[in-house]
């Protein structure tokens, strides 16, 4: 169905796809891996038209793909679900599918046959979901399906899929996976990308693995275990870091019955009780978009209290100031490296001072002392493992996981008595992720308090002391690891009953507040 021949794609020096060989065959499930930074977005970014290559060849059903042309992808029967959702949450469901397939001229709209074909397609697939419903009052799992069914209501044969369970809770993943086994059984053919190894083994007919912008191996999923895959996808065996038991101290983080309003003025934390020891690290899972965000914005001083008290590292505080939070002693690994925890256009060295260029040792009588804060930059640099031309280099040159590291970096240098991890693995391969891991375990270990936010169920199991989820802006009692599982998180997550307490309101305030 699909054949690509010879895709190299240069970046002035930089090869991003060096002469890459892959087809995909009638109902198949390729799965697409790779480390940060190997090709897999440059390759699937030719193949939807978003980027033109250098040399090779695609034909689709054996008839060539014109190049640099979304429009000619569509027309050939390829459909992209891009990892972050491209809705209009204004909109309802039938109006985003339909959203671009008719003439502009055309004098009226035919709102009766898409919607029939749009239940069609939802009971034929599995995703069934209303054609009048607001998209913003779906949940991740529907408006999941309405970035499908936008695909399939344009014909694709071929779906791309973008990391596709990284905001699902693990019900959610299933439900998909059964969806894709029937899109499969129909004749679509799906190419799956994902870091997850072990949804990858379990849904893929083949996979294919790039690394440093080379084919490097194509099989059969069936035989493959976890280990292989992370030592062809990285050049080297992959060693997860060992969690032991944490030896707790004093409180060094304490929401005690917090609310807080969010964006537009709703509130978004409803009583939130919860404390975070020195020395430990407690996770809190959650589908995006249940105040999360806002949690860690309080813990980082960058949003207001509204009622209760927050207390860190022995200072109380109510209103706005990250600067103030910096000097105490907070860590902060934002949740988009892009918009918060970078400056793209900066050098690597003013990212790495710019949360403390007031210091002593990096200014002076209000001259910024260079040479010292490029040294300390080079010296994080080092110890960090981030791969850079120099510290002379803008941000933006490197890749995704090197500027996680980078961050990861500039929080624990000063050894923070706070730390908080806001989805600190997003999007980084597997070898990257077990390095983040090992260094928040060890920065743990050294005393400090973690605050642990994540949508990945394996990344708070395998760091957390204790967990709690957060839906709707309710905090459930944080719990010891032990004594959770993950059924038992993702029924929480998304706002049912827990039956690893046995509870059947969890989430309520109060029972939050008993903790």
């Amino acid at each position: 169905m699909l054949r690509l021949s010879g895709i190299t794609k240069r970046f002035g020096a930089l090869t991003a796809n060096d002469a890459i060989d892959l087809d995909l065959r009638r109902g198949e499930i390729l799965a697409l891996l790779g480390e940060n930074g190997a090709g897999k977005t440059t390759l699937m970014s030719i193949l939807f038209g978003h980027y033109v290559a250098d040399e090779g060849r695609i034909e689709v059903f054996g008839d060539p793909l014109p190049a640099g042309s979304p429009k000619a992808a569509i027309a050939a029967g390829l459909g992209m679900v891009h990892q972050h959702f491209t809705l209009a949450e204004n909109l309802s469901v039938l109006d985003n599918v339909t959203i671009g397939t008719e003439p502009l001229w055309k004098p009226g709209r035919d709102r009766a046959g898409a919607r029939r074909r749009i239940a069609e397609l939802g009971q034929r697939f599995g995703l069934a979901v209303d054609p009048d419903a607001r998209v913003g009052a779906l949940s991740v799992g529907e408006r999941q399906k309405v970035e499908i069914l936008k695909a399939l209501y344009r014909d694709a044969r071929i779906l791309i899929l973008d990391e596709p369970t990284a905001v699902l809770t693990p019900q959610e993943s299933e439900r998909l996976f059964v969806t894709l086994r029937a899109m499969v059984a129909d004749g679509l053919s799906i190419i799956f990308i994902s870091h997850k190894l072990p949804e990858v083994m379990a849904v893929s007919d083949r996979v294919a693995v790039l690394r440093a912008g080379r084919m490097i191996d194509q099989r059969p999923a069936a035989g493959l275990d976890r280990a292989t895959l992370a030592e062809l996808m990285v050049g080297r065996k992959v060693s997860r870091p060992r969690h032991t038991a944490a030896n707790p101290g004093a409180p060094a983080l304490v929401f005690d019955r917090v609310s807080a309003t969010g964006a537009g003025g709703k509130p978004k934390l409803h009583e939130v009780s919860l404390t975070v020891h020195a020395g430990e690290i407690v996770g809190i899972a959650g589908v995006s978009g249940n105040g999360q965000s806002l949690l860690a914005d309080l813990a980082a001083g960058m949003a207001r209290v509204e009622a209760g008290r927050l207390t860190i590292l022995d200072h109380e505080t109510r209103r706005p100031d990250p600067a103030a939070m910096v000097r105490l002693g907070v860590g902060r690994i934002p949740e988009d490296r892009h918009a918060e925890g970078l400056v793209g256009d900066m050098n690597v060295w003013e990212n790495v001072i710019a949360e403390r260029r007031n210091r002593p040792e990096f200014s002076r009588w209000g001259f910024l002392r260079r040479a010292t804060a490029r040294a300390h930059a080079a010296e994080l640099v080092r110890d960090f493992e981030v791969r850079c031309p120099s510290v002379d280099a803008t941000v933006r040159q490197l890749s995704g996981g090197n500027m996680q590291k980078l961050i990861l970096g500039r929080a624990l240098a000063l050894h923070p008595g706070l730390i908080l991890a806001n989805q600190p693995t997003r999007g980084l391969d597997i070898g990257a992720v077990a390095y983040v891991h090992q260094r928040l375990l060890e920065a743990r270990d050294g005393g400090a308090a973690i605050l642990l936010i994540s949508e990945d169920l394996d990344e708070i199991l395998a760091l957390s002391d204790r967990v709690a989820v957060i839906h709707a802006g309710h905090l459930t009692p944080a719990r010891p690891r032990a004594e959770v599982t993950v059924s038992g998180l993702g029924l929480l997550m998304a706002g049912a009953g827990d039956p690893d307490a046995g509870d059947p309101h969890p989430t309520t305030p109060e029972a939050a507040h008993a903790s």
